[in-house]
Formats: structure tokens, sequence, C-alpha cells
């Protein structure tokens, strides 16, 4: 058995999180399956920045837990939820840490959705 890396955010490699400063809704069809004033925006490396959500403003209803995972050495286990109302294409389009790295604990409870995916208004 391997056991994981585990990195840390670097000048290398510098991952921030900070308030996004704007309200966030994503819509499905024109459905809002989540709308927030609290979204969290994470800039890591030369990545372009990724909106996190907090769960309690996610229309949880909307998706469906998929057993699909990843992992990433500086953030932790990602855990995936799908939205059935895309079909094939809504397949683990939303992804979350719920037990993230202590050095990106703040984005715990929060939810990213593909952009590509869904409709992001900020």
């Amino acid at each position: 058995m391997t056991s994981r890396q585990v990195r840390q955010p670097s000048p290398e490699h510098p991952i921030d999180i900070g308030p996004a400063g704007r309200r966030v809704t994503v819509k499905v069809g024109g459905n809002v399956i989540a709308q927030t004033d609290d979204a969290l925006e994470l800039r890591e490396a030369k990545y372009p920045p990724v909106l996190y959500i907090p769960r309690e403003h996610v229309r949880m209803e909307s998706l469906e837990r998929s057993a699909h995972t990843t992992y990433c050495p500086f953030k932790g286990d990602a855990n995936y939820y799908s939205v059935p109302a895309l079909g094939d294409r809504g397949r683990n389009g939303v992804w979350t840490y719920e037990a993230p790295y202590e050095a990106v604990a703040a984005i715990r409870e929060h939810l990213a959705f593909y952009p590509d995916r869904v409709e992001i208004d900020s």
C-alpha cells in the first residue's frame, strides 16, 4: 500500500481563499439550484479561480451523490455529486472536500460546480 502525498501551498504553488465579494447564482435550465452572497473564491497556482458555495445555500435535492472520488495532494479527497437534470452532462458536475487539509479548511461544507456544465452568474 502506498501513502498519498500531502503537499502544502507554497510560493511555487500558491493557494489563496477569500470571499468572492459578490452574489453567486447557479442555474440549471433556468432553475436556480444555488445562490449566495457568501461564496469563497479559491485561487490556486495558474488554474482559473474556483467559486465554492456554502452547502446550506445549495438546493441539495437538485443533486445526487456520486460514488466518484478524486484526490488532490493540496486539498485532500474530493467527493462528487451529479446534476440529474443535465443527464449525462451533469454526471460528477459538482465536487466538495468534506474533510479538506488544514491549509484549505475554509472550503469545508462548500461545493463547487463545473462552470462548463451549469450557468454561473456572479
